[in-house]
């Protein structure tokens, strides 16, 4: 505890050279800088909780007890009572009144975040120009709750806004995290090939080409962005969906990268329903943050070195699941040309019984000399020499939107449909306001959990030939016929009967029993962890051949 607000202390105090800029042409950083006084919390980390008391302080025992309510989920009323519970055990503790006092802790050392109101319909946030208005300008939603007693003023809908500036350089103010911040430069093998961390992508090192003066200093921070909803009240009836948005700083090593430790939660996205593509109105927080650290950079303390430097920030791309793909990115993931990597190359067919859309014409992202490119019965019943579709960099994509009109969020949006020259376009993404990402080859990761997930199941009900699971069904056998794909398989007339018939790929009868039997019986080396969905579809394969 002294050791973290030494360092905390000893960051807050400290002047920014004016040498220390390492890149060109930025504003000169200010002289003057905002001081925080940490006098109380150090008082209180001396202060013993009572005379003769060897093992806590003040501070550290307040600590404990909020992270144990945080732990076991206590309510604030059963906090307040341990804490008068534990003052009239022991009168000559320093113990706090209440949750409150305790909580103030926290924001004293820079836990805080901001409440901003946006409008129920999601077209605005009440930010900035807007700060002032008691109705939404757009679809003249009011932003308050109606409040009969007018006791007391409460807003429709908030959106919780985390600060990144602190956070950041709160990970500097640590010598040790502050030194494997530096690790993706200074202790990374160059020679290493596998893609053990980001750095060793071809689109880091392309990012790296394109922005010099960025990659000059190892210490500026490199970001992920992650986001998706839940729905917090595990009600289905009464679905309400939370969409929070996480960053992960990449400078660290792989083992650490990635614990939850170092996630920073930016945005808490309020319900009930997603906000669909209204999530840039949600964003314009973090973006302005992201725009000004790239720019400006921020004064951040170096625990590691004893100095002070300009930080500067660099998001480099998003994780996402599919559906959330095509919010952020703004191109449609649904119908003709759901495909944003093919983009206007999609190759797909209307299913006319299954009422979907299938993609078909992967073949030609084989070699040119793979056999199933002239397999003709296994697929569509022609050989596919095509090559694949050219990728589509951020310039072209510039290029694209500038066909798309003018995108007004809210009610209004959902009612718009796009033209033909606009592709599957449904707006502009607010990730362009950034001036660097039209320049990176990869914007967005998909996450492939729910994708394994979905694939496995899939393949599963159809092998095991599920009712009202398996995707080989009447309905599929239909719309072969009508693609004239697959012979074997089209349903066959007799009389007044249709026969459906079986497909090799399904398991039947006692071929099922010795499948799940099979799969039972298999030994991992591990003895006791479940089968995962990456071996699991292993397993599949290789049990049909």
């Amino acid at each position: 505890m002294q050791h973290m607000l030494d360092d905390i202390q000893a960051g807050t105090f400290i002047n920014v050279p004016q040498d220390n800029i390492v890149a060109p042409n930025r504003p000169p950083i200010p002289e003057d800088l905002p001081t925080t006084t940490f006098d109380k919390l150090l008082d209180d980390a001396r202060r013993p909780l009572f005379e003769g008391c060897t093992k806590f302080t003040k501070l550290s025992f307040i600590v404990k007890l909020l992270h144990i309510k945080s732990i076991g989920g206590w309510s604030i009323k059963s906090f307040n009572m341990l804490l008068d519970l534990l003052r009239s055990a022991f009168p000559d503790a320093l113990l706090p009144q209440s949750y409150e006092e305790s909580k103030s802790l926290e924001r004293g050392l820079g836990f805080n975040y901001h409440k901003i109101h946006a409008c129920p319909n999601n077209c605005i946030l009440f930010w900035k120009e807007n700060a002032s208005l008691n109705e939404c300008p757009v679809c003249k939603t009011s932003r308050w709750m109606p409040n009969t007693h007018e006791s007391q003023v409460i807003p429709q809908k908030v959106l919780r806004h985390f600060p990144l500036k602190p956070r950041l350089q709160r990970l500097f103010m640590s010598a040790k995290i502050a030194g494997d911040m530096r690790w993706h430069k200074d202790q990374r093998s160059i020679d290493d090939i596998s893609l053990r961390h980001p750095a060793n992508s071809r689109y880091w090192k392309k990012f790296k080409e394109h922005h010099s003066w960025f990659a000059a200093d190892p210490c500026n921070v490199r970001l992920g962005l992650a986001c998706d909803g839940f729905t917090p009240f595990n009600n289905l009836t009464k679905p309400h969906s939370i969409w929070p948005v996480i960053l992960i700083p990449y400078n660290l090593l792989p083992w650490s990268c990635m614990k939850d430790q170092f996630f920073m939660t930016s945005l808490i996205i309020p319900g009930p329903k997603s906000p669909r593509n209204e999530i840039d109105v949600y964003s314009q927080p973090l973006l302005d943050e992201l725009l000004e650290l790239w720019e400006y950079g921020v004064p951040t303390y170096d625990a590691a070195t004893k100095e002070t430097f300009m930080l500067h920030v660099a998001l480099l791309w998003t994780i996402n699941d599919f559906p959330t793909y095509g919010k952020l990115s703004g191109w449609s993931t649904k119908g003709k040309l759901a495909c944003p990597s093919c983009n206007a190359d999609t190759d797909s067919s209307w299913l006319k019984y299954g009422r979907k859309h299938c993609y078909i014409g992967h073949r030609r992202f084989l070699q040119p000399d793979h056999m199933w490119r002239r397999r003709k019965g296994l697929f569509n019943g022609k050989e596919d020499h095509r090559m694949p579709p050219r990728d589509i960099g951020g310039y072209d994509i510039l290029g694209q939107l500038q066909m798309i009109g003018d995108v007004q969020f809210g009610k209004s949006h959902r009612k718009r449909k796009c033209t033909a020259e606009e592709l599957n376009w449904t707006k502009s993404s607010i990730f362009f306001t950034l001036p660097y990402w039209s320049t990176l080859r990869l914007r967005h990761n998909l996450d492939v959990i729910q994708i394994e997930k979905n694939i496995a199941e899939n393949i599963l009900f159809t092998l095991m030939n599920s009712p009202g699971k398996t995707k080989d069904n009447i309905n599929s056998r239909r719309d072969l016929e009508i693609l004239g794909y697959r012979k074997e398989l089209h349903l066959r007339h007799e009389g007044d009967y249709v026969t459906m018939p079986h497909a090799l790929y399904t398991l039947h009868g006692d071929e099922m029993n010795k499948f799940c039997e099979w799969l039972s019986n298999i030994k991992f080396p591990d003895g006791s962890l479940p089968i995962s969905r990456t071996v699991f579809l292993y397993v599949i394969a290789k049990s049909v051949g």
